[in-house]
């Protein structure tokens, strides 16, 4: 039997432990979800031992400027098969160009802030990890549906600006075929095939539900959270070539407006 330690049994790498499972896997997890807290030298480094997969959804501590896994349990990854969901944001702004895998990744994110994660994500390839990069993640319960329903959608004028997202499905998907294939190690992108406005998104969520959408605001009335600005602040689209080459993966959701019809 194949068996997997997942560092953070969230909301995405819930659903890959699912899909594994479903297939003959066992799972160890660590996080609310999961079986082991992370705390648990002994536990975790014995489930290290018996582990054939690792995957790691912990995003890296800004605070102390690392990654809490590789910090404490890197020295026993090696050998086994690494994966790590890291995200689109080590790219940086790139002012909607679109980047892949070879884009170099930037040292700092929006305003000046250190980009923790592009230093995460270089250390996990370093290890010999599959790397996947993903940007916004969208499914059941966490969409731009659910927060039209809930009166929190926003339609902010800011001409030009696209995002790429993915549907959760897609990354299961994705992770799996890196493991059943074999791919090698490195950076991979998990993203649709139609980088689009948060503005798009958020209308094609109202027309679903036969609603009008949100008053256009400028990024001023907004009000946004600092974490909600420093995501406009960036704009890029995602390649996603490497991934359909190389692992075989196509979305089943290409477009925002096939996963939004899903969901709705």
């Amino acid at each position: 039997m194949k068996q997997m330690l997942i560092f953070g049994l969230g909301y995405t790498a819930g659903r890959v432990a699912d899909a594994l499972k479903a297939r003959g896997w066992a799972i160890d997890a660590t996080g609310s979800q999961g079986n082991l807290e992370f705390d648990d030298e002994h536990a975790v480094r014995a489930a290290l031992r018996e582990a054939s997969h690792v995957l790691s959804s912990v995003p890296p501590d800004r605070a102390a400027g690392e990654d809490p896994v590789l910090a404490r349990y890197g020295d026993a990854l090696a050998g086994q098969w690494i994966g790590y969901l890291s995200s689109t944001g080590v790219y940086g702004d790139q002012q909607g160009a679109w980047v892949d895998e070879s884009t170099p990744t930037i040292a700092e994110s929006s305003e000046g802030r250190r980009n923790a994660r592009a230093e995460a994500d270089a250390k996990w390839i370093e290890l010999g990890a599959r790397v996947f990069r993903l940007p916004g993640i969208y499914g059941p319960g966490r969409s731009a549906l659910d927060r039209v329903r809930e009166g929190k959608a926003r339609r902010i004028d800011i001409p030009g600006q696209v995002f790429s997202r993915v549907h959760v499905e897609d990354i299961v998907s994705g992770v799996i075929a890196a493991i059943e294939t074999g791919a090698p190690a490195g950076a991979y992108n998990l993203g649709d095939n139609l980088p689009a406005s948060g503005n798009a998104v958020t209308e094609e969520a109202c027309r679903l539900q036969g609603l009008d959408p949100p008053a256009m605001q400028t990024l001023e009335e907004a009000n946004l959270s600092e974490m909600a600005r420093g995501f406009y602040a960036e704009n890029r689209r995602v390649a996603n070539g490497k991934a359909k080459r190389i692992l075989g993966w196509e979305p089943k959701y290409p477009t925002y407006k096939e996963g939004l019809l899903s969901l709705a």
